[in-house]
């Protein structure tokens, strides 16, 4: 289903709790809701639907074929290769702003079976899962 955004920042400030195997729900709803606003967002973490807890979902350009992709739990391991950027978010008001993000970067985290996985990510798609890991950490850009 999708839900509404969230912008309260004070909200969006906290840092989300442990996914479990019970909210399965909440990442359809955040994978529903990413696919409606998909020509204005590539990625979104469960915070920003009013829900803090680690599930964050992308447009995942690491193979052959783009496609939507789930992470529970997501931890940054590894980055490598910083620079300088302006991001936009739907949950935060005002337009872009500057932030450091990696050009590779090493992620571990649980599939939609919670399955452990780790993979490594670079470009768009590193910087698309830096930023929603940030708001699950509760960094706002």
């Amino acid at each position: 289903m999708v839900k509404e955004l969230m912008h309260d920042p004070i909200f969006l400030g906290v840092k989300s709790e442990t996914a479990t195997v019970e909210d399965k729900e909440t990442a359809k709803d955040l994978m529903d809701t990413l696919i409606f606003h998909k020509e204005e967002c590539v990625g979104m973490a469960a915070n920003m639907i009013g829900v803090r807890k680690n599930i964050i979902v992308f447009l995942d350009e690491s193979g052959k074929i783009p496609q939507y992709s789930l992470m529970y739990n997501p931890e940054i391991i590894k980055k490598e290769g910083a620079y300088e950027t302006e991001e936009g978010c739907l949950s935060l008001l005002g337009g872009k702003r500057k932030c450091t993000r990696h050009k590779v970067i090493k992620v571990k985290w649980q599939n939609e079976n919670f399955e452990t996985r780790i993979k490594t990510f670079k470009g768009f798609t590193a910087e698309i899962i830096e930023h929603e890991v940030d708001h699950l950490m509760g960094v706002l850009i």
